[in-house]
C-alpha cells in the first residue's frame, strides 16, 4: 500500500470510529435507537446500556469513544501535514494503542461482567483496532523512509 494510501486508509477509519461512536453516544440519550441494535437477549445496545457498567470514572464509554476518535483524526491530519517529524507518528501510534487498550476494556466488561454485547460498540471497537493498524504500518513506513539514505542527485557531467 502506497503511503498516501496509508494517510487515507488511517483518516477514513478514525472518521467512521467517530461516526459509530456519536450513533453510540445517541443511544443513550434515545432508547428508541438502542432497540434498533439489540437482536437478542446476548447481542443487544439495550442491555449494556442499561447495565450501570459503562462509564470509566463517570465519563461516559461512548464519550470516550468521541474523543478518542476526534483526537486520532486531529493528530492524523497534524501528522500528515508535518510528515518529516515522526514524533507527531508516534504520538500517534500511542494515542491509538491507548485506544486500543480501552476498547479491550470496554469488551471484557460487556463479554464477562454484563454477560452481553452491543453490536454498535463492538462496532466502534474493530474501527479503533483498524486505525491502530494502520497507524502500526504508517509508522514503520514513516520510519524505513526516515532512515534510508537520501537518493543521490543525479550526476549531469558529460
Amino acid at each position: 500500500m502506497r503511503t498516501r494510501s496509508l494517510w487515507t486508509y488511517v483518516s477514513l477509519t478514525g472518521v467512521l470510529g467517530l461516526v459509530v461512536s456519536i450513533y453510540a453516544g445517541l443511544e443513550t440519550l434515545d432508547a428508541s435507537l438502542r432497540n434498533t441494535c439489540s437482536f437478542s437477549s446476548y447481542f443487544s445496545c439495550g442491555a449494556v446500556d442499561s447495565s450501570g457498567r459503562t462509564t470509566v470514572l463517570g465519563i461516559p464509554d461512548a464519550a470516550i469513544g468521541i474523543s478518542g476518535f476526534i483526537l486520532i483524526i486531529a493528530l492524523a491530519v497534524l501528522a500528515e501535514r508535518r510528515s518529516a517529524d515522526l514524533r507527531y507518528l508516534y504520538a500517534l501510534l500511542g494515542l491509538t494503542t491507548i485506544g486500543v487498550a480501552f476498547a479491550a476494556y470496554f469488551a471484557y466488561v460487556e463479554v464477562a461482567l454484563i454477560h452481553a454485547l452491543c453490536p454498535v460498540c463492538v462496532t466502534s471497537y474493530i474501527f479503533g483496532v483498524l486505525v491502530w493498524v494502520g497507524a502500526i504500518a504508517l509508522t514503520l513506513r514513516m520510519r524505513a523512509e526516515a532512515e534510508s539514505p537520501a537518493p543521490k542527485a543525479a550526476d549531469n557531467a558529460t
